[in-house]
């Protein structure tokens, strides 16, 4: 039997339009329809957030480049996955009022602009917005590291976004150790293990995605482009210091 599409009004048969990918039965909007549509929805959030999971913490080189290839159907997106553990991760250190920022350099010169402590107050508050925006400065890395790969700087985008996105599902594990020590000079020493995590965790994802290079050259390589992430990162930072600095 033919069906008009009552979205853009194409005739076709089967359960979904040809045209525009809308099912062939629309249900009439009412308090079934909204139960059925919450349902669906925080169903498939969870299954997403879960599945990406467990994805990027037991296969995360091999899924990510699955991903790149077409196999997409049961992952989160990449940037909606950063931006929603971005926002838990903030939240939760907002929640438990856990203090991030220890200054151990001692007293700020009186004649300087630039004041460590409110500087981390600031990058604590835009978090999210940071950790989006160290993203492709990762891919410059990358893209220059792992140059002869075959990847577009848009592929390897999506790589350092889930590589983002494992980031800050530890950070979140690391959540009551934070807690515990927060305001205490030994937080940065969590600070650093958690950087050597991740470390970790970014070799063994280059390992499994550029699974044909030995693990010696992945290892070299993965050095490389976090040489290049902070150097441009320092590079910025210092400019940025310079402007406060004379403002």
């Amino acid at each position: 039997m033919n069906i008009t599409c009552k979205n853009c009004h194409q005739t076709f048969k089967g359960h979904y339009c040809s045209n525009c990918g809308q099912t062939a039965e629309t249900h009439p909007i009412n308090l079934h329809f909204l139960w059925h549509d919450i349902q669906k929805g925080l169903l498939h959030f969870d299954n997403g957030i879960a599945y990406t999971a467990k994805q990027l913490f037991t296969r995360p080189g091999h899924s990510i480049r699955e991903f790149i290839e077409g196999k997409r159907v049961k992952h989160f997106k990449p940037i909606s996955l950063v931006m929603v553990l971005a926002t838990a991760y903030l939240a939760l250190i907002h929640l438990l009022h856990i203090n991030l920022i220890v200054n151990t350099s001692g007293p700020v010169d009186p004649d300087s602009h630039i004041d460590p402590v409110k500087i981390g107050e600031w990058l604590q508050a835009h978090f999210a917005w940071i950790t989006l925006a160290f993203i492709p400065i990762h891919t410059i890395g990358t893209v220059i590291a792992f140059r002869k790969q075959g990847y577009n700087f848009f592929e390897y985008f999506v790589l350092n976004t889930y590589k983002a996105a494992q980031k800050l599902y530890v950070a979140i594990l690391f959540i009551p150790v934070l807690y515990y020590y927060s305001g205490a000079p030994a937080i940065n020493t969590v600070t650093r293990i958690l950087l050597l995590i991740d470390f970790v965790l970014y070799f063994w994802t280059n390992e499994q995605f550029f699974n044909h290079l030995s693990k010696t050259k992945t290892f070299f390589l993965t050095l490389l482009t976090h040489l290049i992430f902070w150097f441009i990162v320092i590079l910025i930072a210092v400019i940025v210091l310079l402007i406060l600095d004379k403002g």
